[in-house]
């Protein structure tokens, strides 16, 4: 997986902007024979046709990101946010845009850290004037933090991991399918950090009977971190509750048991605040009984994320066994 996560990550990809993502993506498909398909919103899906049940596996492809919204007479750019950012993370980070163009952030002159915001923050592309930043970019531009990745260890460090990450570990899934009859989709969806916009139309579309969403979750096992249940390395995590969904119980349990019944080390996760793709789906319709496969991650929506590896190949493990669960569609 980690070959295939470099590439996710150096390929461009913030929300409304999901096409460069989107084709590698599809390159990865192509090889699987599963039928492949981009509806109306942009969302990528695989779908291996079968009878009964109907499961549908989400990861959204898109990352946080930058939108320019103003350039001034001396080519500085202001923007706007898209997804949710923190300007502590902001200041002083490398941007790149779609066509390769890098920019760095700079601040007006702040006298106290509270008065840090995303509106005393400005994008520097080298650009003189506004004539000469107009050549390269326009209102509307999108920039993402400039891609790196790298490993020591166990761990990974890299931009975008959310929710790269999950999308690595759903083609790996996809390349060792294991043996399932019923109807599958894997679903990697646009527009998940302004809204869970994708997984909404694709859970319409689809009408699942049961969904997981594979996603990253903040850890509290840095220095004086808010407490929170996850820590890197000790297995992926089993949502409870964030602030978009409580998990129905008949999969949380089953995704217990499952990780019980496999020796996969396993956490519980309670978000504090975010939310999945799961919860756009579980209000799909009539209702869809839907979970949370998370990913621990440190610095989510930071220019360098950290993950273990160890939790990514486990929750891959759990995934797999989940789909072998006989209990799926008990009422099918």
């Amino acid at each position: 997986m980690k070959n295939i996560l470099q590439r996710l990550i150096y390929a461009f990809g913030p929300s409304g902007k999901e096409e460069e993502i989107r084709s590698v993506l599809k390159e990865e498909l192509a090889v699987t024979g599963l039928q492949l398909k981009t509806d109306a919103l942009g969302n990528l899906i695989a779908t291996k046709p079968g009878q009964g049940g109907r499961l549908m596996l989400a990861a959204h492809m898109d990352e946080i990101g930058l939108l320019v919204t103003h350039i001034d007479d001396k080519g500085f750019l202001r923007f706007a946010p898209i997804g949710g950012q923190d300007p502590r993370n902001l200041l002083g980070s490398r941007v790149v845009f779609a066509d390769g163009t890098m920019g760095t952030i700079g601040a007006e002159t702040i006298k106290e850290a509270k008065d840090l915001k995303i509106d005393k923050l400005f994008l520097d592309i080298g650009a003189a004037t506004s004539a000469q930043a107009e050549e390269i970019v326009q209102i509307g531009s999108p920039a993402v933090f400039a891609p790196h990745f790298s490993h020591q260890g166990d761990r990974i460090i890299g931009k975008s991991l959310d929710n790269r990450a999950g999308c690595a570990l759903l083609l790996a899934v996809i390349r060792d399918l294991p043996p399932v009859d019923y109807h599958l989709d894997f679903v990697f969806t646009v527009q998940e950090e302004v809204g869970l916009r994708g997984a909404r139309t694709a859970a319409y579309h689809l009408h699942p009977d049961l969904a997981l969403a594979v996603d990253v979750t903040r850890t509290g096992d840095t220095p004086e971190s808010p407490p929170m249940a996850v820590e890197l390395g000790k297995g992926p995590a089993i949502k409870i509750k964030d602030t978009s969904l409580i998990s129905h119980p008949r999969v949380r349990d089953l995704l217990k048991e499952t990780a019980h019944s496999r020796g996969i080390p396993f956490q519980l996760e309670v978000l504090a605040r975010g939310g999945t793709d799961a919860g756009s789906i579980h209000l799909s319709r009539e209702g869809v009984p839907s979970g949370v496969i998370s990913i621990p991650t440190r610095y989510v929506h930071s220019p360098a994320e950290v993950i273990d590896y160890r939790d990514l190949t486990n929750a891959a493990s759990l995934l797999s066994a989940f789909m072998q669960q006989e209990q799926l569609f008990p009422d099918l």
